[in-house]
């Protein structure tokens, strides 16, 4: 809701960034120690809310995200980076630069735009699944599924998919379970599952429990206080088994799903980026999309989607920010 005081006047900076995920702060970063004024809008509502650690991020493997985002702001403020939380309502192009405005009320204009807005995972249309999000049930295999080695999994989604998840996962444990959630596999993917000892359950999921047969009592999303063990499926709130509308139950350490991701934002759209084929937006190796002076990073690019590559899309943005201010620069001299 907008503030019944009149809004501030836009205050200026070079670059405006909106997200202060992995990418946008790596970008800032870039852009604090090339002397350049930086502001960074941050919703405060991050992809990984539901993880206890970040992994595959060389030295700060296992940290929990919280903390790196933590980190990186105080890195950044360290080069005179400004940190604004808040929610942006659009952005407009001012042919130069861009206006951005806040449901605050609040305006803010940059020359320069980098969109590091991420995607937003959608969660199965299960009862009590969003409950166990981090908890037992992930979406990426590369970032949770060492601590559940060797240890009962669950691979969810339509029958391709979760087959296709379920072929991957062997990677961590040879005991996987496909599950398709009321939809049928065919005779080729129940051949092919045989094949590689890949149990299909194709019944509809009624809920998920804990050894206790409950939900947990509240999400403990981002609490960097709690102590979770490796051994995770000793801990009387973490998923313990998938029932199912008929047939036994499932006994499983964790269930990662593979469905469908939407972007977090319509800013790309409204300052006319364009999706790639990937369904992620369209950008150039440094980063650059095809409207002037607007660059994005981090996993709404739908590339490999780890924090070190979304860091590293960042920093490759503020790289090509700088170099498009040196360019402008040099042509004005001449």
């Amino acid at each position: 809701m907008h503030s019944s005081h009149p809004p501030s006047p836009p205050r200026d900076f070079d670059v405006l960034i909106v997200g202060g995920g992995p990418a946008g702060l790596s970008a800032a970063l870039v852009l604090g120690r090339c002397r350049r004024s930086v502001l960074v809008i941050d919703a405060g509502h991050p992809r990984n809310y539901a993880s206890r650690w970040a992994h595959n991020y060389l030295t700060r493997d296992g940290i929990p995200p919280m903390e790196l985002l933590r980190l990186g702001r105080e890195e950044i403020a360290s080069y005179g980076v400004q940190f604004k939380q808040g929610v942006v309502a659009k952005a407009d192009c001012l042919n130069p630069g861009y206006k951005v405005e806040l449901l605050s009320g609040e305006s803010f204009t940059g020359r320069k735009l980098l969109l590091a807005t991420g995607v937003t995972d959608v969660l199965p249309d299960i009862p009590n699944l969003e409950a166990f999000y981090g908890l037992g049930v992930h979406h990426c295999p590369y970032c949770d599924g060492y601590e559940y080695a060797d240890q009962p999994i669950a691979a969810l989604g339509e029958p391709k998919k979760a087959l296709g998840s379920a072929m991957n996962l062997r990677t961590w444990s040879p005991h996987i379970t496909a599950c398709s959630n009321g939809h049928r596999f065919n005779t080729l993917q129940r051949r092919r599952a045989a094949e590689l000892g890949i149990t299909l359950r194709p019944e509809r999921i009624v809920k998920l429990e804990t050894i206790t047969g409950g939900t947990p009592d509240a999400p403990l999303y981002g609490d960097p206080k709690q102590d979770f063990s490796v051994e995770h499926h000793h801990e009387p709130h973490r998923l313990a088994r998938i029932v199912f509308e008929s047939g036994d139950p499932l006994p499983v350490a964790a269930l990662f799903f593979n469905t469908d991701q939407v972007q977090r934002s319509d800013l790309p759209f409204s300052v006319g980026c364009v999706r790639n084929e990937k369904g992620g937006i369209h950008r150039d190796s440094r980063q650059r999309t095809q409207v002037r002076d607007v660059y994005l990073a981090g996993d709404a690019s739908r590339d490999v989607q780890f924090v070190i590559v979304a860091a590293a899309e960042g920093a490759k943005a503020g790289v090509a920010i700088n170099a498009d201010f040196q360019k402008e620069e040099r042509d004005v001299r001449s």
